[in-house]
């Protein structure tokens, strides 16, 4: 008899006990109220990939079944572009006219991470859905940083910034 009570004293004890999802473990916020910032997952960062290879090999057809119509990409000298075919234009007239000035062309990808803002009930929290990469890349005279909102499996959001050193000797 002291078994059994022992058994549902314990079954009680435990069906008790609040159970606790662990929540993933964040580290910084978003531009939103409520917002927290979550590690993202490498199959955001093999779509990355997929573009960052593309992009070296102008696979342009890639590039544009990639990239959603009517995004938001904008490169490091100001110009602001919406679609993919004008993406593609804006690399291949910069290739053109590194070519046209005998420049290299090409980079060499140092980093690559993903991320995800979450927790906002704001409806203008438009950066929630999908995943965040942030790359670097080195060409022979500049860094670049750029960040990529991948939603779905498709570029929507870029962002391209340009520092005028590299960390290679």
């Amino acid at each position: 008899m002291k078994k059994i009570i022992l058994f549902i004293t314990a079954i009680s004890i435990l069906s008790c006990s609040p159970t606790s999802e662990k929540l993933p473990d964040t580290n910084g916020f978003g531009p939103f109220e409520g917002q927290s910032v979550y590690l993202g997952d490498q199959s955001t960062v093999d779509v990355f990939m997929k573009i960052d290879a593309a992009w070296a090999a102008r696979d342009y057809e890639t590039l544009k079944e990639i990239i959603t119509d009517g995004g938001r990409y904008n490169f490091e000298d100001g110009t602001s572009v919406s679609t993919a075919q004008e993406f593609v234009d804006k690399i291949e007239s910069e290739y053109q006219s590194s070519v046209e000035n005998d420049e290299d062309w090409g980079w060499k990808t140092v980093y690559a991470f993903s991320v995800h803002p979450k927790g906002s009930e704001d409806p203008a929290a438009d950066n929630q859905d999908g995943q965040w990469v942030n790359a670097q890349f080195e060409t022979a005279d500049a860094t670049y940083i750029e960040w990529y909102h991948i939603v779905d499996g498709k570029l929507k959001t870029w962002y391209q910034a340009k520092g005028g050193y590299t960390f290679s000797e």
